[in-house]
């Protein structure tokens, strides 16, 4: 996630003439994974022809390089859902995403088409996924659906009850042997508290039913754990665990989502929200956008005609044109520490295609 502030951040800022901007969907398997090569070779070609059109070589020549060789960099192998390169004179950058996108496009502009890696990072979840037994715990450092390492510290991996704890004597006693799970319970919890405190990841658990019963009656700060999940033991590798918490991640962001337009409905009664796309860009470039939600398939290409203002157009093929306009005011939000959703339900659609909450 890092990463992907720092990409953006750095291509939100530059203005450029032009800024080539292509996305495509991709296959994370061969062998369809071949045919995003000569996808990426036509939108290349079709980039490399629009811009020659409009600007001659000579002024291009950098951008024109970069064109011709930016496919032979990138690996098919190594694709995700899809894939995103911005291209000027003075810059290269290549993004791939988890995210699908809704058209595969070619965008020409002064500025760069940020909206699939600016949905890309408030989709974007890390978090932690514990898998808990009395037998020995595990922990993963996950974003969305990709185990990117196990924790290996003082505490992970964290060692089995011991059964020394339990004397043959005292196994018919099913209060002791509650007592004794939910005291070892308790130092897991411990132990994921520090972790939590060191990186502000939370904590999706995979476990029995009545471990995370007992773990949620210990804890020392419940909300730290996002999710549950009841093992499978024959699927406890990296990979089944990981779509198993990107799914428990999925619907939480859902439900957040589901959250936010409520928010949205209750603002609208005091009298907090804009839904006219010139008041909600000049509110969003002076900071005033506390919460922005856009309609999943909404974007408006503009032609700017003052510092806050803008013409409606039915295409962006005009010359400098802004390709979406949304995706700008999506910026200015975020950069200005408001939040942003993007959404497809029909609650939201019942409402407009984008609204700001304004902070005053």
């Amino acid at each position: 996630m890092t990463t992907i502030k720092y990409n953006l951040e750095k291509l939100a800022t530059e203005s450029s003439i032009p800024c080539v901007s292509i996305s495509l969907n991709t296959h994370r398997t061969h062998p369809e994974n071949a045919q995003d090569s000569v996808l990426l070779k036509n939108l290349l070609k079709e980039a490399e022809s629009r811009v020659i059109a409009e600007f001659g070589k000579r002024d291009v020549s950098s951008l024109l390089e970069k064109i011709d060789a930016v496919s032979g960099e990138i690996d098919p192998n190594y694709h995700l859902n899809s894939l995103h390169i911005f291209l000027s004179n003075d810059t290269q950058e290549v993004i791939k995403s988890e995210l699908s996108v809704n058209e595969n496009s070619v965008h020409i502009s002064e500025t760069f088409a940020l909206r699939p890696i600016i949905k890309d990072f408030v989709r974007t979840e890390e978090y932690a996924i514990l898998l808990l037994s009395q037998g020995g715990s595990n922990l993963y450092q996950v974003s969305n659906d990709t185990v990117v390492s196990e924790i290996e510290n003082d505490d992970f991996p964290f060692p089995e009850m011991s059964s020394t704890l339990i004397g043959s004597e005292n196994r018919s006693d099913p209060k002791l042997i509650d007592n004794i799970v939910r005291e070892y319970l308790n130092l897991v919890d411990k132990a994921i508290m520090k972790y939590h405190h060191l990186t502000g990841l939370n904590c999706v658990v995979i476990c029995t039913e009545d471990n995370y019963s007992r773990l949620m009656q210990v804890a020392d700060k419940p909300t730290v754990y996002c999710g549950y999940g009841p093992v499978d033991y024959k699927k406890i590798a990296t990979h089944h665990l990981s779509q198993q918490g990107w799914n428990i991640i999925k619907e939480l962001q859902r439900k957040r989502r589901t959250e936010a337009i409520n928010e949205m409905i209750e603002a609208q009664g005091q009298g907090k929200v804009l839904s006219d796309l010139q008041e909600i860009y000049a509110a969003a470039a002076e900071g005033r956008g506390e919460l922005l939600i856009v309609r999943e398939d909404f974007s408006q290409p503009v032609s700017m005609t003052g510092g806050k203002s803008f013409d409606l157009l039915a295409d962006d093929s005009h010359p400098n044109a802004i390709n979406d306009i949304a995706s700008n005011i999506a910026w200015d939000v975020l950069s200005k520490k408001g939040r942003v959703v993007f959404t497809s339900q029909e609650k939201f659609k019942d409402l407009g295609s984008i609204m700001l909450k304004t902070r005053y």
